[in-house]
């Protein structure tokens, strides 16, 4: 058997010879953006790559998403390398889809690309002699919560039930045979990799309010204004910030998606997204009441309608500790800058698996110094983020697959999980709610 040491050294020679292949691949899939549940290119894309290798794929699960895996020469625990597939709309981004808007603002695309890396790394005789277990590669879609009529509307229609492409794998049971998970994103802003720290989940939250058509200008007195009571409702959410604790890391931020037809006549249906966003289950339900409470005030106040339909979105994220530290010893092995993480506003569909099996979610620099999201994040370093990011997840997994993986097991059995699959399908479903309230007097 070849000692880890020498292992690494053999999986980082592997990925340098045919660096060109991930890094190409996240190339491509940046100039050809996709949003959730949409990514047909970028699924194919994957695709042909993975079976240029004689590889084995699952695909169209739920919509895009796909699998492969490789397997050690003796049987143990099966590990993820989880890529996501989508894009998000970014109008202005410099590789946006004029059409759609998409863009790979949040790193998505060198995802693929560094769990490709360590694909190549991994996918090799003898290095898959000296492991005991599996290692799987997933692609998911739909990580970034957005669209969420649209993705509504699928739901109604059956195609998929979550919003999220991870819950929705959870859903179809393709991480039912998966006992620890992992991935590294993207982050602007920042050199080197972060560790650790944790995150924020949230409920997602679509609102109509419907009042009545009149004449804007005529006859404004016969119409019910819809934006108004959509105006009324945020000026409630906002009357409510300062009651949220600080250690919850409440953050509510709604937008308007219509906001009347025409100038001329008074608005008849309105529309808003938000989420509600916390630290913890019981401080997002907690500021769901708050939110809800203010969006029927709203529509109170004009005497009109509102619905609210409220969606599990994401659980908040959390890390092993057990993992993290030996993630963390591979970067220092590595000698690659390292810090470890606070708590983090933003939300992920890995809080899902967190809480359902040991997973880390490292951050790796090499963006511009723009936030996420905005139309300045650009990768640049292709080598630190796809490379380097790719080695250090296939190296933890040989220490977790060597020696007849023996520190797997260990961390499979000291992890405590907070839900069943059962549970937490449960738990997800018994968040989903539609509420109609009708404040129209004449009626």
């Amino acid at each position: 058997m070849l000692s880890n040491e020498n292992l690494k050294s053999q999986v980082s020679n592997l990925i340098d010879s045919k660096k060109e292949i991930p890094i190409d691949l996240s190339k491509n899939v940046l100039i050809n953006p996709e949003t959730g549940y949409k990514e047909f290119k970028t699924s194919k894309s994957v695709k042909r790559v993975l079976q240029s290798m004689n590889l084995p794929v699952k695909d169209e699960i739920a919509v895009t998403g796909l699998t492969t895996k490789i397997q050690g020469s003796k049987p143990g625990p099966n590990i993820a390398i989880i890529g996501e597939l989508d894009g998000l709309p970014v109008p202005g981004h410099p590789f946006e889809d004029k059409k759609t808007h998409a863009a790979h603002a949040c790193g998505h695309h060198i995802q693929l690309g560094n769990m490709l890396a360590s694909l190549i790394g991994l996918n090799n005789k003898e290095i898959l002699d000296n492991l005991s277990g599996s290692v799987t590669f997933i692609a998911v879609p739909a990580e970034e919560y957005v669209e969420i009529e649209w993705r509504s509307t699928e739901r109604d229609n059956g195609r998929v039930e979550f919003l999220g492409g991870k819950q929705e794998f959870v859903k179809l049971g393709e991480f039912d045979d998966v006992d620890i998970s992992m991935m590294t994103h993207a982050r602007g802003n920042f050199s080197g990799f972060g560790y650790g720290g944790t995150g924020n989940g949230l409920i997602a939250k679509f609102i109509e309010f419907r009042g009545k058509s009149s004449h804007a200008g005529g006859d404004p007195h016969l119409g019910i204004n819809a934006l108004n009571a959509a105006n009324l409702a945020l000026m409630g959410i906002h009357s409510n910030r300062e009651t949220f604790v600080d250690s919850d890391h409440i953050r509510v931020h709604p937008i308007i998606t219509k906001g009347g037809f025409v100038v001329n006549q008074v608005p008849e249906i309105v529309t808003m997204e938000t989420f509600v966003r916390g630290s913890s289950i019981e401080a997002i339900k907690n500021a769901n009441l708050k939110v809800d409470n203010a969006l029927r005030a709203g529509a109170m106040a004009v005497g009109a309608e509102v619905k609210i339909t409220t969606l599990p979105g994401y659980f908040p994220l959390s890390h092993d500790q057990n993992l993290t530290n030996i993630y963390k010893d591979n970067l220092e092995f590595s000698n690659n800058q390292n810090i470890e993480l606070g708590h983090g506003g933003g939300s992920t569909d890995m809080g899902d698996l967190a809480h359902l099996m040991p997973v880390i979610h490292p951050y790796v620099g090499g963006a511009t110094e723009a936030s996420a999201h905005t139309s300045g994040f650009l990768i640049e370093d292709y080598n630190l983020s796809v490379i380097e990011a790719g080695k250090m997840m296939a190296y933890t997994v040989i220490d977790l697959l060597s020696e007849n993986a023996n520190l797997a097991k260990k961390i499979i059995t000291d992890h405590n999980p907070h839900y069943t699959k059962s549970k937490y399908l449960k738990v997800m479903r018994d968040l989903s709610n539609i509420e109609v309230s009708n404040y129209n007097l004449d009626l």
